[in-house]
Parts: C-alpha cells; sequence; structure tokens
C-alpha cells in the first residue's frame, strides 16, 4: 500500500494540482509536474541506488533541506520556474510522507537517518 500511494503521490496527484492550478495550460504544467521526477536522478550517487529502508530527505543531495530553500524561493519566479518550485516541493513532500510510513512500520529501520529529527517530530503530533 505504501508504494502505491508514493507513485500515486508522484505520478496522478500532480495531474490534479495541474487541473485545478493551472487549468488552461494543464498540460504543460503537468509535464513540468512530472519533470521534477529528475530530481531523483541524485539516488544514482549513492549504493545501493535504491534501498526501500532508506529515507531520501536529507540523504541525497538534491532531497537535502538546502535544496528545498532553493526550490521554495523557486516560488517567488515566474512560469515555468514557479511550476518546478511547486513540484519540487510536492516531491520532498511525498518523499516525507513515505519516510514517515516506514519510520512508524520500522523506527529502527531510519535509526541513522539524516531526517530522523524531522521523522520523530512530526510523528509525535499525532500522539499529544
Amino acid at each position: 500500500m505504501q508504494t502505491l500511494l508514493h507513485y500515486f503521490l508522484h505520478l496522478v496527484f500532480p495531474l490534479g494540482i495541474a487541473l485545478v492550478f493551472f487549468n488552461k495550460e494543464w498540460k504543460k504544467a503537468y509535464l513540468f509536474l512530472l519533470l521534477t521526477m529528475l530530481v531523483d536522478l541524485d539516488h544514482l550517487l549513492t549504493s545501493p541506488v535504491f534501498d526501500a529502508d532508506r529515507c531520501s530527505i536529507n540523504f541525497h543531495p538534491l532531497h537535502s533541506y538546502y535544496a528545498m530553500v532553493f526550490y521554495v524561493g523557486l516560488l517567488f519566479l515566474r512560469k515555468p520556474f514557479r511550476i518546478l518550485g511547486i513540484g519540487l516541493l510536492f516531491h520532498m513532500f511525498t518523499d516525507l510522507v513515505d519516510c514517515l510510513l516506514t519510520y512508524q512500520n520500522c523506527k529502527d529501520c531510519l535509526a541513522t537517518s539524516p531526517a530522523l529529527n524531522v521523522l520523530e517530530f512530526i510523528s509525535s503530533w499525532k500522539s499529544n
């Protein structure tokens, strides 16, 4: 179920974003939102390239907190940069959701994750 949700948020939900917020140019906006998937090329810098128990947030360079600040900056520029900023931030949100689900199922799996503090902080919200 986690994998299905992950790919739904990466591939289908951006279509909704494009249709709702960029109605007149939804095809172009959706294409730009899909192009933000290229941010995952930074996974090629690690070994293994894919690890189901690894949180991408703040692990890969293009998933770092510094990169996310840059992505927020893109929101203040004109199209298509604004669309790319939205797509990149939504990509980070999707990966964060994936990390949270992994963390809830296996806290030890992410014990050394660079995003552990964020995962613990967000997970503590439901406890209160």
